[in-house]
């Protein structure tokens, strides 16, 4: 369920729908069991939209909805299933695979891969061709990575065992590694909750101007105020009762 969000959330049948992500959930959790429904959501490009709640009301299921990774997210032995529609710049996602969906997701964990440097986590994400179809060679995309490096203020890391790094670094590798796969749009879950006070306070704009310059749209779930990005694009969920059979 969600609490009323503020001005501009709320879109109607005249929104333009090729305009970056937008979420329309009539419903979303289990047979008997609706964690969000009557979400209605529109993040233009550039623009970073905030979920926040209490634990269980459904911030990352929201996130994972629109990732296409609802079938690996279950409460007993039942998938959350999704009645609503997903677009991104005029595209309905919520019949297509993950891996075609062209959205990225960042968590509160890194995630890197262990066996891999820092560069290989990072040419890892780079695409072997452009949009066109054309075949990139592979000092190309190692370029990519040393600009990416230099751009996360890494420069001179990349042959560095990612376990090394601090958790800012990490982090900031995390994000990298996330934007150099050309996402249409970027969820993040969590992604400072793992960082001291003084860490996220250096982190948060620094990953804000990042996607703000890609003109990407980005949805973010925190449970901390001070990562509001944008207090004009904020939506409250809040946990449901509801509990009759899904008809």
């Amino acid at each position: 369920m969600t609490d009323t969000p503020q001005d501009g959330l709320h879109h109607g049948m005249n929104d333009d729908m090729n305009d970056g992500l937008h979420v329309h959930i009539e419903r979303l959790g289990r047979e008997r069991h609706a964690l969000v429904s009557g979400l209605h959501l529109h993040v233009p490009p550039g623009e970073i939209l905030t979920l926040m709640g209490p634990s269980g009301c459904g911030k990352s299921s929201v996130l994972a909805a629109i990732a296409g990774t609802l079938a690996s997210v279950s409460e007993g032995l039942q998938p959350l299933q999704l009645q609503g529609s997903v677009q991104l710049n005029g595209r309905e996602l919520a019949h297509l695979p993950t891996h075609q969906r062209g959205v990225g997701l960042v968590f509160q964990d890194a995630l890197l891969f262990p066996h891999m440097t820092v560069a290989e986590n990072l040419l890892f994400a780079v695409p072997v061709s452009d949009t066109k179809g054309t075949r990139s060679t592979n000092a190309q995309r190692q370029a990519r990575v040393q600009q990416a490096l230099q751009e996360a203020e890494l420069s001179g890391m990349g042959e560095r065992d990612p376990s090394t790094l601090s958790g800012g670094q990490r982090a900031r590798v995390a994000l990298m590694r996330a934007l150099l796969a050309e996402p249409q749009a970027l969820l993040l879950d969590e992604p400072f909750s793992k960082l001291d006070a003084a860490l996220r306070a250096q982190l948060r704009p620094w990953v804000f101007a990042h996607v703000r310059e890609r003109r990407i749209p980005v949805v973010l779930v925190t449970h901390d105020e001070q990562d509001v990005a944008d207090p004009q694009r904020v939506v409250h969920l809040r946990a449901t009762e509801e509990s009759h059979p899904h008809v």
